[in-house]
């Protein structure tokens, strides 16, 4: 958001002429077009200003479950961090050069530090390694300001589902409920005790509200079951595994419930996907892409080090171009300009039955 403050404001602009601006103002709204006057016409946009990133300093590394860490991220200077709500995430540029989207799970009212959890996966795309080994306390970090597609909306009655470490983005938004309260119930499942992160913070919430389910005493979860906790017409917001997501979707309709609300922290499955073909660079190898797998994914078995982020379709960090071949669009994110110009997500986007894609790289 731009503010403007005497001169000149906190991105260092000059401030504007206010009898000026009222009269570009007045031109844009009524003003005659190739000579024909009192023709009006719609006012112009105003340029887009890129918004700056933070460069944030690791505060605090703490674990606080079996494999998961918790960063506390903050100003170097100590300043006031931009405002989010629950449900935001913030993507990290890791020294490595990768960069990862990860759920703020702290508490909006502390405008001081960020926190994030992230679980070890040993076998992942590096960067969950790289943040449990190698963001020690003062290792600085460019950050993009906080940024919410999984809103809480404050419903009257709400039921939350946390997989694991799918809890982060639900952990601020039980707290907003509480402090309104709003009649909430959340249920957090995973393996072990020992695997889920934030418990004790949960129940000091209110222990008659939180529910910790673990696979090796209460068995594997069942998504008709978990639904059944909510009251009727409640909303419920579920985060966790692309099977966990996916069991919930198909029990919806048949629980007392009436909204879903969902965050998933990996690659939805491929649906009514058809196998077709990507070539990287004209003199690549041309490899076949089943119909169950993204061509993100079979690239990287030639090109480990392309980058990658939320595999979703929309942070846009994995974008390539297409030298050749019609793609089938599936992502988020690029505008229609983009589109137009070859660009392409290949986290999600895809091609026709027996396409081949030229991608370069």
């Amino acid at each position: 958001m731009d503010l403007e403050t005497p001169p000149p404001d906190l991105y260092g602009r000059p401030r504007a002429d206010r009898m000026f601006s009222r009269l570009t103002a007045f031109g844009d709204w009524y003003s005659p077009a190739l000579g024909r006057p009192g023709l009006r016409r719609s006012p112009r946009r105003a340029e887009s200003r890129p918004v700056p990133p933070l460069y944030l300093v690791v505060t605090s590394h703490q674990v606080v479950a079996e494999d998961v860490v918790e960063l506390r991220l903050a100003d170097p200077s100590g300043g006031v961090l931009p405002e989010w709500q629950p449900g935001a995430r913030v993507l990290v540029t890791l020294p490595s050069g990768r960069e990862r989207h990860y759920s703020l799970c702290g508490d909006p009212a502390d405008r001081l530090v960020y926190r994030v959890a992230v679980r070890r996966i040993a076998d992942g795309g590096g960067g969950s390694v790289e943040v449990h080994d190698e963001l020690h306390v003062g290792v600085r970090l460019r950050v993009r300001r906080p940024r919410n597609g999984f809103a809480f909306c404050g419903e009257r009655q709400v039921l939350f589902l946390a997989g694991g470490i799918g809890v982060t983005p639900l952990l601020p938004m039980a707290r907003a409920a509480q402090h309104a309260g709003i009649d909430w119930k959340l249920i957090h499942v995973g393996r072990t005790a020992a695997a889920l992160p934030f418990t004790a913070e949960l129940t000091a919430l209110d222990p008659r509200r939180v529910e910790i389910r673990t696979d090796d005493v209460h068995g594997v979860p069942d998504a008709a079951e978990l639904l059944s906790h909510a009251a009727r017409n409640a909303a419920v917001y579920v985060c966790g595994p692309a099977s966990m997501l996916g069991a919930v979707q198909r029990a919806l309709d048949a629980s007392p419930a009436a909204s879903l609300h969902f965050e998933r922290f990996g690659a939805a499955p491929v649906v009514d996907g058809r196998p077709f073909a990507i070539r990287l660079g004209e003199g690549g190898e041309t490899v076949a892409v089943p119909a169950d797998r993204s061509a993100l994914d079979v690239a990287r078995e030639s090109k480990p080090d392309l980058a990658y982020s939320c595999k979703q379709g929309f942070c846009g960090t994995c974008v390539l171009k297409v030298a050749s071949g019609t793609p089938e669009h599936r992502d988020r994110r690029l505008t229609e300009e983009q589109r137009a110009a070859g660009l392409m997500l290949p986290c999600v986007s895809r091609a026709a039955e027996g396409e081949t894609l030229v991608l370069e790289v």
